[in-house]
Parts: structure tokens; sequence; C-alpha cells
């Protein structure tokens, strides 16, 4: 069933717990996603990237995995995530979108909190909620960058920021990194704290695949209230189809190739599931 997004994220804080967001590529990883949630008892996001949703046939993607949201037991937000061009917010919102992230985190900071206060506007409509991030998040081989130029989140400006935006969740940089990592990451757990004491809102964090059980338990505890994972689905997906197509090949066995890779996006959901419960 569907489910507002500040209405999921504020749920998730009062339990102590945090949601997955899980980016699908097709209905065969969304389908997976879901079938993790019913079994765990677990509200998610589905998550559609900039890139499949602008693609041909993403148009058609974000409303059916709106409807299959739809015909779940358990909550379900359906988000566009990273994206600075309003224009294709705009689209997604009338194909259904639930909730989009405002994307302006390389922008300068008067610019990021303009595009934030426009999709704000555009997806109030909508009934929508809004994501934004502050302090970039750079991909795995580019932490140490990040770190050494200023672009983790500084609690004052994101307290600021939340304020002017009206966002209904922050995606934070403290040492996380999209894709995978070069090294293992050093997240700023103290960096962390302080951020969630300034800012009241849930907080978002990026970058998940990399991070170890601990980290994720310890990131929750913390009053991260939404955990994205993207990298590990896509790898387990690769690894399923290495091993299932040349079972599947003969007689070209496709529903049984494509329930396998269900079944695989299902135990690594499963798996960041149990996680990040209370």
């Amino acid at each position: 069933m569907l489910i507002g997004f500040r209405e999921l994220l504020d749920g998730c804080r009062a339990t102590g717990s945090a949601v997955g967001a899980f980016t699908c590529y097709t209905l065969t990883t969304a389908a997976g996603v879901l079938r993790a949630a019913d079994a765990h008892g677990a509200p998610v996001i589905l998550l559609v990237g900039a890139g499949s949703y602008a693609a041909p046939g993403g148009s058609v993607l974000l409303p059916a995995l709106r409807t299959a949201a739809e015909r779940t037991s358990t909550p379900v937000c359906v988000q566009l995530d990273h994206v600075a061009d309003r224009a294709l917010i705009g689209r997604a919102l009338e194909d259904g979108a639930t909730a989009v992230m405002a994307d302006g985190s390389r922008l300068p900071y008067d610019a990021n909190v303009a595009l934030a206060q426009d999709v704000r506007a555009l997806a109030g409509r909508h009934g929508a909620g809004v994501e934004a991030e502050l302090g970039h998040i750079e991909g795995g081989e580019d932490v140490a960058a990040a770190t050494a130029r200023g672009a983790l989140t500084d609690p004052d400006e994101a307290a600021g920021f939340v304020a002017a935006t009206r966002a209904d969740c922050l995606a934070v940089s403290i040492g996380n990194a999209h894709g995978h990592y070069a090294s293992p990451p050093q997240l700023d757990w103290t960096l962390l704290a302080r951020i969630r004491e300034r800012v009241d809102v849930p907080l978002s964090l990026h970058g998940a695949s990399g991070l170890s059980d601990d980290d994720l338990r310890r990131a929750v505890a913390l009053g991260i209230s939404k955990v994205n994972v993207n990298t590990e689905l896509r790898a387990r997906l690769y690894a399923e189809l290495a091993r299932r197509v040349p079972e599947t090949a003969p007689g070209l066995r496709l529903l049984e190739l494509e329930e396998s890779l269900a079944d695989a996006v299902a135990e690594v959901a499963g798996e960041k599931l149990r996680l990040l419960a209370a």
C-alpha cells in the first residue's frame, strides 16, 4: 500500500528504525524488494534513478512501480532519486511519484536552497514528499577528496537549509559514498550526532552498499531514518545472471530466470531490512 513519504519516515523515527530505499531498474528488481518487504513486514521505498526515468521506457517504469506498490500489504513509497532538473521532477510527479529527491548538492548553497524550495512547492501540489542533500556525497574513489575540501554536511548550515526549504528529509554526507568504497569507510559519527541535534527532520544515508553491518546499525541508532541501497543489488543481480543464464538457456526458460533474479534481490533487500529494524 502507498504511504506518504514523511509519514513513513516519521514512523521510523518514532520506533528507532530506518526504511530501506532500494534502486529499481526493472519490475523484476521491484518484485524482489517487495517480496522482502512482505516477508519482513517492513516498509520500503522503491527508488527510480534520474537516468532510468529519463531513458526510453522510463515514463512507464515509474507508474508501473506505483501500481506494484499499491498492491502490497506493507507501506511503500515510490521516489525519483537524485534529480536537479525541475522539468523531470514535474513529469515524475505527474506519473505518480510519491516523493522526489531534489539534488542540488553540486550547486552553490543559495542555488541548492532555491532548487529545494521550488521542488517543495511543486511537490506540495501533488501531495508528495521532498528529500534534499547538503554536503556532496561522492563516488567511492572520492571520499578522501570530499572530506578534504569540506564537502561534508555542516550541522549549522544544515539547520538553516532545512528551515529555508522545508524539506521532509535531508541526505547527509558524513564520509559515506555512492558505489564501491576504495578503502574501508570512516564515517564521522560525531558529525552525525551534531547534525541530528541541529536538524529536526528525518536524515538519509546514501551509499549503504559498502558499509558494514555494525556501521549501519550505529547509523540508525544515531538518527538515520532512511538508508539507500543500489550497488549491492546490482552486484547480486549480475552474480545471479552469471550463475543462472547457463542453467536456464536450454529451453529458453525466461520465467525461471526472472524468478531467480527476483529471489536474489529479495535476499539482499531482506538482509538490509533486518539490519534497519528497531
